[in-house]
């Protein structure tokens, strides 16, 4: 699953995605800093397991802290969006095609209303942050609907003439997005267009028909990034109106913990509320310690950052975190790693799933996986819960 980072220019989507990863990239006080975009791992956090289980744990693919199981997820942080970036504006088709692969969306917005519609520095306050969520969304769906219009007229026609499913057309217009069949045939029953011949549907009923799919497909959520200038709090309930999900965030305080963290001055993990001073503080750096408490910390519970990615996974995906192990006794590997990996799944996810995932062969040989919790023995269509510890038994060998 990859979560794409979006948004207009000189919101912060730099520093937001670059205190996700802690990975360098231009960041600066002005429109178009990013063009190609910026990939890298983040992190997805979770409770883990091995407190539960009165176990110390030897993590191999994953992280943990405190109690805090802290597993890499991709990340893709675009170019800022502007109005027209659809029609090719600002390059901005070339950034949209960019967010193809994307499963879902954090949408980076500057809840200081101190940037204009195109990102230039305007008067703290000054702009209406909603403004710019309708914007983007705006444009994410006139992009789907370019695709979907291609040859229109014709292909509608042709459908009709066949006496073929529209689904199966749009969908196949839209693979590239990951839209399904399914996805298309549900939006177009929820739109009541699927009886309609598609030759008689009008323009705002396939904008309503992307907007639909877009929603489904490539769920966001808002990061109310700059929370801690004036006003940001009144800005942040504004957003909330909107009924969308949103995450007040203060990126540039995120990036400063980390990076003091990496440099061992602070005690910090990801998504705390907290942390714990390592070493002696100069002046500067400990008023800069002291504002990120005061003004964010504190109001807010956290910089947001980390929250926003996990609410992207648990909240928008759905995805749960399972933990394979090869002796279910033990809760370990065959090296004797206790508890060394945690896999983010998608949710609905079989035993049969997970097992392909791990590795194809266990696939192929799958006989049953056993919950470790319980020792029962599950079919390969048992649904993964999320915190599930399992072992799979196959009859087939790795390696």
């Amino acid at each position: 699953m990859l979560v794409g980072i979006v948004g207009k220019p000189n919101v912060g989507k730099s520093t937001f995605f670059s205190a996700a990863t802690l990975k360098s990239v231009p960041i600066a006080d002005y429109p178009f800093t990013t063009i190609a975009p910026n990939v890298g791992m983040g992190y997805l956090r979770t409770k883990c397991v091995h407190e539960e289980m009165g176990v110390t744990d030897n993590p191999r693919n994953s992280v943990c802290r405190d109690g805090a199981r802290l597993i890499p997820v991709k990340l893709v942080d675009v170019a800022g969006l502007v109005a027209g970036a659809s029609e090719g504006r600002g390059r901005g088709n070339q950034f949209l095609d960019e967010l193809r692969q994307a499963d879902a969306l954090i949408h980076v917005v500057d809840a200081s209303g101190g940037t204009d519609e195109e990102g230039r520095k305007v008067e703290v306050g000054s702009h209406d942050p909603v403004e710019d969520v309708k914007m983007i969304e705006k444009e994410l769906d006139l992009w789907i609907l370019g695709i979907v219009k291609k040859d229109w007229e014709k292909q509608a026609r042709l459908v009709e003439q066949m006496r073929s499913s529209i689904a199966a057309y749009i969908a196949q217009r839209l693979s590239g997005l990951a839209i399904d069949e399914e996805s298309v045939d549900g939006a177009l029953l929820h739109l009541r267009l699927k009886d309609e011949k598609p030759t008689s549907w009008t323009d705002e009923q396939m904008l309503e028909l992307v907007r639909a799919l877009r929603e489904t497909n490539k769920p966001s959520l808002l990061a109310a990034n700059k929370a801690d200038l004036p006003g940001g709090r009144e800005r942040v309930e504004k957003l909330k109106q909107t009924g969308r999900l949103v995450i007040p965030s203060a990126a540039e305080a995120e990036l400063l913990l980390r990076r003091a963290s990496e440099h061992g001055i602070i005690e910090y993990t990801p998504g705390d509320g907290t942390f714990g001073v390592k070493a002696a503080l100069n002046p500067q750096q400990e008023r800069a310690l002291q504002l990120v408490k005061e003004k964010v910390l504190e109001p807010y519970g956290s910089t947001g950052v980390q929250q926003a990615i996990d609410q992207a996974y648990f909240g928008l995906l759905k995805a749960i975190v399972v933990f394979p192990v090869e002796d279910e006794t033990k809760l370990s590997d065959k090296n004797g790693n206790v508890l060394p990996d945690a896999y983010i799944m998608p949710g609905g996810s079989t035993a049969l799933q997970l097992a392909a995932k791990i590795h194809t062969d266990l696939a192929k040989g799958f006989l049953y996986a056993i919950d470790a919790r319980t020792g029962m023995r599950l079919g390969g269509d048992h649904v993964l819960k999320d915190r599930d510890i399992l072992k799979i038994v196959s009859g087939t060998r790795r390696g």
